[in-house]
């Protein structure tokens, strides 16, 4: 493919900070447009947030701002063969189940009743009403006081350390060179160049990209774009493996749920699981009492797995943001820094648009998406009182 980034440098032209989703994903677009990539990770790709989530494809119940880039996303999804080639898109293991989120009561089905009509009023239709009748059919051993809810049939779920390594390879394949275990520690611009220090050397680029997720307000600071961001953890547990008993990832209206079964077996269990985190060591700390608060959920809704086994949990550090969407966007302090983070446990599935949309950024000067929701400034007025 012909570069099309002829007006950058030679050498790098971007380092990008941070070796999670968006940052690999980054990586991958950018060097599929011809730029040198450099990317610099602190522990190993896909350690944190984006190694540590319940792998939903989900479009479905996003933010109003967040739905042209998740439909945008779920297209690539759709189309990782084409955009990775068949071998890597293989290893993503995404699969296209579906994702219905449940009402347990009359009251949540209004609710969900009323976000439907007002995305279809904005031109979205993927997500659809259904009744209890048609709950039952999509998943026929839910417990009978499920109402109704929210079908997505284009919706699904992937594993999330391959779906990151995938794109890590596809990004490699095309040049990009990747540093495991060599955290960055400052930014600074000289002249027409960004130089990131690290224990391993100094590393130096024209543009930057900071995918860092909870370590990303840190860098952003240094550029002179202030963010309320706050790190956080998120915890997952899986189960033994019982007989298959549901096809599609399930989420739930009026509490925390994400629940997939997987091929083997196993059942899959988060939903934005919240617990503390250690920022400086670097690790999530998982909640036994959150955990088992989720575990009654997922017997409530389904009685006949209460006898199974929990066999692991575990948590990671995400970045959070005070509206729960991320920033995405340019800095408005920097020349020539973009910014991909505070995704607030659900940047997954924005994954691979989250790469296009920063390629495009850095090459083009412009995103094809709507991306004023996301600026880093948006919360400056809150600052000022």
């Amino acid at each position: 493919m012909k570069p099309d980034n002829a007006g950058l440098p030679r050498g790098s032209d971007v380092i990008v900070i941070g070796g999670g989703f968006h940052g690999t994903s980054s990586a991958f677009h950018l060097a599929r447009r011809g730029a040198k990539v450099t990317l610099l990770e602190s522990e190993y790709c896909a350690r944190h947030a984006s190694g540590v989530n319940a792998g939903g494809v989900r479009t479905l119940g996003r933010h109003f701002a967040e739905v042209p880039l998740a439909r945008a996303s779920l297209g690539l999804w759709h189309d990782l063969p084409e955009l990775l080639g068949a071998d890597l898109a293989a290893d993503a293991s995404f699969v296209a189940s579906g994702q219905l989120q449940i009402a347990e009561t009359p009251q949540e089905l209004d609710k969900l009743r009323h976000r439907v009509a007002e995305l279809h009023a904005l031109g979205f239709t993927h997500e659809v009403i259904v009744d209890a009748q048609q709950v039952r059919e999509i998943a026929p051993r839910l417990a009978h006081h499920v109402v109704g809810g929210i079908w997505v049939r284009d919706d699904g779920h992937a594993v999330p350390y391959r779906a990151v390594t995938a794109f890590r390879h596809a990004a490699q394949r095309l040049g990009a060179q990747f540093h495991e275990a060599t955290p960055a520690q400052t930014i600074e611009r000289i002249g027409d160049r960004w130089k990131v220090t690290t224990h391993r050397g100094s590393f130096v680029a024209p543009w930057l990209v900071n995918a860092a997720g909870a370590w990303s307000g840190d860098f952003a600071a240094q550029a002179g774009d202030v963010v309320p961001m706050q790190p956080g953890g998120l915890m997952l547990m899986i189960t033994q493996r019982v007989p298959h008993f549901v096809d599609p990832v399930l989420g739930a209206a009026g509490r925390p749920l994400s629940f997939k079964q997987f091929a083997n077996g196993t059942v899959l269990i988060g939903g934005g699981l919240r617990c503390g985190a250690d920022v400086v060591r670097r690790h999530g700390e998982v909640d036994f009492m959150k955990l088992s608060s989720s575990a009654q959920t997922v017997t409530d809704l389904f009685p006949h797995l209460g006898p199974i086994n929990i066999v692991r949990a575990w948590a990671g550090v995400e970045a959070f943001m005070p509206d729960d969407i991320p920033v995405i966007g340019p800095s408005r302090h920097a020349p020539q820094l973009v910014h991909a983070f505070g995704f607030s446990a659900h940047g997954f599935e924005l994954g691979p648009i989250g790469g296009q949309i920063v390629s495009e950024l850095v090459l083009d000067g412009s995103s094809s998406l709507p991306i004023a929701p996301f600026a880093v400034d948006r919360f400056a007025t809150a600052h000022l009182h």
